[in-house]
């Protein structure tokens, strides 16, 4: 099983990235451990703001690929709890 997630950052930004294991993940983002992403180090994390279960890592990896190509608006819909819809 992998997740595919979005983060708000103290800048207002949102990171789309994902795991295998989210909490361990979340561990590395908010303690800033050197295992965390390069982004949410110069952009510390706020919240998880939406996670989405993916059977394997080549479908999370779409996702998240897709996520990273949405624009603003539609990243901030997904990120108050808007349906993914076609983006699965």
């Amino acid at each position: 099983m992998y997740y595919t997630y979005l983060l708000r950052c103290t800048d207002g930004s949102l990171y789309a990235g994902i795991a295998a294991d989210l909490k361990r993940r979340m561990e590395e983002h908010f303690s800033g451990d050197p295992k965390c992403a390069k982004y949410t180090r110069s952009h510390p994390p706020l919240r998880l703001c939406a996670a989405w279960e993916s059977e394997g890592r080549g479908v999370a990896s779409r996702l998240e690929y897709r996520l990273k190509h949405l624009s603003k608006e539609k990243k901030e819909f997904l990120a108050s709890g808007g349906d993914l819809g076609g983006l699965t």
